[in-house]
């Protein structure tokens, strides 16, 4: 293949390549994704899929520049309208799906059947999926205790940045991102410290510095506040509602500033109780030093393991995406 048809790859050109392959050849279908940390997400995602007739192979969208990103994704995709049923692209929502209409771009997103979209802010939301957090301690740790209910503080989280998260949204949506940025969301809704064993105060002190914020956006902007409510019913049907704000936040705040900051210290708690345990069961120094080596070169890094989450399949968000994919193979 030229490199200018590499370049210029479109649905169309795919097809013909296709059709003078052996009759036994297996479709390929190419899926333009936003960076290398994406693969193995679609990956999972678009397997199920395959089958005798077709496959997928996943790809960054130049192999010319490391550029990478959902703008990089659409504009190699979009610009000569190359999509197709044997060339997809495959991007994190960000806001665009909960902004609908709002930009051209998420109007290219939300209206193209050949886009495949999270539906979550990104990918990092559902490796935080609140219901598999428990898994990944487990994973890391190889120890089985349960010491924090994720799922009920994910929730109260939720519950707790709601109305600000309505706010931050209602501001982008006018055009007026710049007044309540993304940074200063994270700013209001991080975890500065946390006791494992008690988190309600951790929850307090984002709550104070929530209604903080809303209560200055309530006197500088009361005329607006009715617009606020109506913008969450409107946005209910599309998913977002009190207990699932967390996977509508920017993904990499979730990531880094909530989940990390939760399973880090109940790893830590975790992997010394083990080692108590072993420390307790050995008859003698040399039997305590052989198993400790041997359990702590099982352990993996916790980072690592979050990252590896798959353990997200439950969530609808998941459901509507792998949706979305059987409509478009109909399409062929």
């Amino acid at each position: 293949m030229s490199k200018l048809l590499k370049h210029n790859l479109t649905s169309a050109y795919l097809g013909a390549a296709d059709k003078l392959s052996p009759k036994k050849h297996r479709r390929r279908i190419i899926a333009y994704v936003e960076s290398y940390d994406d693969i193995a997400f679609w990956r999972t995602l678009l397997f199920e899929h395959e089958n005798e007739e077709r496959y997928f192979q996943i790809m960054l969208p130049s192999n010319r520049s490391l550029t990478k990103g959902k703008k990089m994704v659409l504009m190699n995709a979009l610009s000569n309208k190359g999509l197709g049923e044997n060339l997809i692209a495959c991007v994190d929502s960000d806001y665009d799906y909960l902004l609908q209409q709002t930009t051209k771009q998420s109007r290219q997103i939300n209206n193209n059947p050949f886009v495949l979209q999270t539906y979550t802010y990104a990918i990092e939301n559902f490796q935080c999926y609140a219901e598999s957090l428990h898994e990944v301690c487990v994973q890391a740790t190889l120890n089985d205790r349960q010491i924090l209910d994720f799922p009920a503080f994910m929730r109260d989280f939720s519950r707790i940045t709601y109305p600000l998260f309505l706010w931050h949204i209602w501001f982008i949506k006018n055009g007026h991102a710049e007044i309540f940025p993304m940074q200063h969301l994270a700013d209001c809704t991080s975890i500065h410290e946390i006791d494992i064993y008690n988190p309600l105060p951790t929850l307090q002190s984002i709550e104070r510095r929530v209604k903080n914020k809303i209560s200055k956006f309530q006197r500088r902007y009361y005329k607006q506040m009715d617009e606020v409510d109506a913008l969450g019913k409107e946005l209910e049907p599309l998913g977002l509602n009190p207990d699932t704000t967390y996977l509508y936040m920017q993904g990499h705040h979730i990531f880094e500033n909530i989940v990390l900051k939760l399973i880090t210290p109940v790893c830590t708690n975790l992997r010394r109780e083990r080692e108590r345990q072993i420390k307790q069961l050995s008859v003698h120094q040399q039997q305590f030093q052989n198993e400790l080596s041997c359990y702590e070169n099982s352990l993996a890094n916790i980072k690592l393991m979050l990252k590896k989450n798959d353990d997200f399949k439950k969530l609808p968000h998941y459901q509507q995406i792998q949706k979305d994919i059987e409509a478009l193979l109909k399409k062929h």
